[in-house]
């Protein structure tokens, strides 16, 4: 099983090196009309919402709804426990 593991993780790496080595010539511009086919123009959609430059708002909401999911669970089961107890 081992060696079947070593092969394989080998080949794998192998595989990712070759693809992320490997460059593409670029085409000529005489022979486009086969790719015109499936190229479209598309338009650049403009931004919807521009964040302001140092705004947390986002991101203390989103740390006080993580503490909400550890603590709440924490809270339910400290009563159970403490019942348990006596």
């Amino acid at each position: 099983m081992r060696p079947a593991l070593v092969i394989g993780t080998g080949l794998i790496l192998a595989l990712i090196s070759a693809a992320l080595s490997h460059t593409m010539q670029p085409v000529e511009s005489g022979n486009l009309s086969a790719a015109a086919f499936f190229l479209q123009a598309t338009t650049t959609p403009q931004p919807e919402g521009v964040s302001e430059i140092g705004s947390t708002d986002g991101i203390v909401v989103m740390g006080g709804v993580i503490v909400l999911i550890v603590i709440i669970p924490i809270i339910l089961r400290r009563k159970h426990w403490m019942q348990s107890m006596q």
